[in-house]
């Protein structure tokens, strides 16, 4: 598994002209001399770039103190995550499969091959504390950099120690002119210096204080996110300027709420591939979150777009809602096999349960991933990055608060008339059925209410939260009534294998259990958030 450090970095054009001294630099007792570097770096990309049109970066690079595998993940307050992967993890061909899985949906499933090959001479220098503990580090870098076709992939055995091109020449620095051989697009060498200037065990004020003094001495920020974009600005295709509402508007407030959950799904895909611990439920909730946005809000948006989105994301939560239905029951019934009483062989019960759920996660969950792996799941987060980047908004999207509340008022008469209906019904599958129908009314309220929230104030957050509570108690008699049925055949299975059915029957019983109290819940909320 991937080691991760937590990157924070600047860049600058250049080099300094004289030597940093401690005085004014917070926290900094000493500066020294670090050991320089050679450093040999090849970087893997889609033909397309797509990973560098997302601020992603795979790379192996051999020479220096972390030789190895990385992938640098951006963050939106312009930390970087890295992870790091040993070099016998993967080959020169392929990078380590751990690292494919994290890129494919940023890759859109397209494999990845040497797009560039970096050589980086490095001189670095340590901001140290009284203690001689490094706080930050600046490296002077001098680069010679290659750009390479895609298509031609590294020979196994090929050296990447000793400063070698790909296609076996040597890498001879700023001299060097363009060429071809005449196998592939013309190739040139490109040199540039820059100077990074990174934390290890400083603070931002240290960062801060750094910047000051090298804006001093001449130096300026690289507008480039890394090396590689720099190297590879000309190949990207122009930046969009995203489509920005009037300032306080409720078509503002849904824009950004559109890309941070987009953003949110983005980084869940990696985490849902690897079956990272309650991945699959954040990323439904995210779809859930998305979709809500859509339905509530159809009335800012253009529908002619909206409408097969949210068909799409409906279909994507169905897919994820397999592999969860299965997660939690089989928490939920294992919990309670555990706590039955010994004649019920509690044991026994909760060790076929596990089981039973555990292979239909696994299932549902190969399923999911097989899906992810499919055009329509691509193409689908095409049409979120599309959307996102610009929300077909209408003109009512430009008012404010107003609007936000009508369309609050909207979500609690439909989660009204749906919740009353199911309440006035007799017991059985009918209400069963209703009651289901008012608890997604309710989430989608609640969700709503999440979107608008710097609008609608104090007011729509105890909206949100009341409407939460109703659909936390709907939930809990919707989990008893799919539990009863899923109950079913593990109990056929177990008197099938000739062993006591009596403990499932005690669970089918408990599953109901707080119907009553449950529904009174959310009967009282609800005459609390009327009121």
């Amino acid at each position: 598994m991937a080691t991760v450090h937590e990157e924070t970095e600047q860049s600058y054009d250049g080099a300094p002209s004289r030597a940093l001294a401690p005085d004014g630099l917070p926290g900094v007792a000493e500066i020294a001399a670090g050991t320089a570097e050679i450093l040999d770096a090849v970087y893997y990309d889609t033909p397309d770039l797509r990973l560098l049109r997302g601020g992603i970066t795979v790379r192996r690079r051999t020479g220096g103190h972390d030789a190895g595998w990385h992938l640098k993940i951006p963050h939106p307050d312009g930390h970087r995550t890295e992870l790091r992967l040993p070099l016998e993890a993967g080959t020169a061909r392929r990078p380590p499969e751990e690292l494919v899985t994290r890129t494919r949906g940023a890759a859109r499933g397209s494999r990845l091959a040497p797009v560039a090959h970096l050589r980086t001479r490095r001189d670095r220098t340590l901001l140290l504390d009284a203690g001689h503990r490094t706080l930050a580090e600046l490296a002077q870098d001098e680069v010679s950099a290659q750009i390479l076709d895609p298509g031609r992939l590294l020979d196994e055995g090929q050296n990447l120690d000793e400063g070698q091109n790909l296609d076996g020449s040597r890498l001879r620095g700023p001299q060097a002119a363009a060429r071809s051989d005449g196998s592939g697009p013309r190739t040139e060498l490109v040199t540039w210096t820059e100077t990074e200037v990174e934390l290890v065990d400083g603070g931002p004020d240290l960062l801060d204080a750094v910047d000051r003094r090298l804006r001093e001495d001449g130096l300026r920020r690289t507008a480039a996110p890394s090396k590689l974009g720099r190297l590879l600005a000309d190949r990207l295709p122009p930046d969009r300027r995203p489509t920005a509402p009037p300032a306080g508007s409720v078509g503002a407030v849904l824009t950004a709420y559109l890309r941070e959950q987009t953003a949110t799904l983005h980084d869940l895909d990696p985490a849902v591939r690897l079956d990272r611990p309650d991945s699959v439920h954040r990323m439904r909730v995210s779809v859930r979150r998305l979709r809500s946005a859509l339905t509530a809000h159809r009335r800012l948006l253009d529908r002619a777009t909206t409408d097969h989105l949210a068909e799409e994301l409906r279909w994507l939560g169905k897919v994820l809602g397999k592999a969860r239905d299965a997660e939690v029951l089989g928490e939920r019934l294992g919990t309670q096999a555990g706590d039955l009483p010994p004649v019920a062989r509690p044991g026994e019960v909760a060790e076929r349960i596990s089981a039973w759920f555990d292979h239909r996660y696994a299932r549902a969950h190969r399923a999911a991933v097989h899906t992810m792996d499919g055009r329509r799941y691509y193409a689908l987060l095409d049409a979120l990055d599309e959307f996102a980047a610009a929300p077909p908004l209408r003109a009512r999207a430009e008012r404010g608060a107003g609007q936000a509340r009508r369309a609050l008022k909207r979500e609690q008469r439909r989660t009204g008339r749906r919740l009353r209906g199911a309440l006035d019904l007799p017991a059985g599958t009918d209400r069963d059925q209703a009651l289901h129908r008012a608890r997604k009314a309710a989430k989608r309220a609640r969700y709503t209410a999440e979107s608008l929230s710097p609008l609608a104030g104090t007011a729509g957050r105890r909206f949100g939260k009341r409407m939460k509570r109703i659909q936390k108690a709907l939930g809990a008699h919707q989990d008893g009534v799919v539990a009863e049925q899923a109950l079913l055949p593990v109990a056929a299975a177990a008197g099938d294998a000739g062993q006591p059915t009596f403990g499932y029957g005690l669970l089918y019983a408990l599953q109901r259990a707080g119907t009553g109290e449950q529904l009174a819940t959310a009967r009282r909320t609800w005459h609390k958030l009327r009121h």
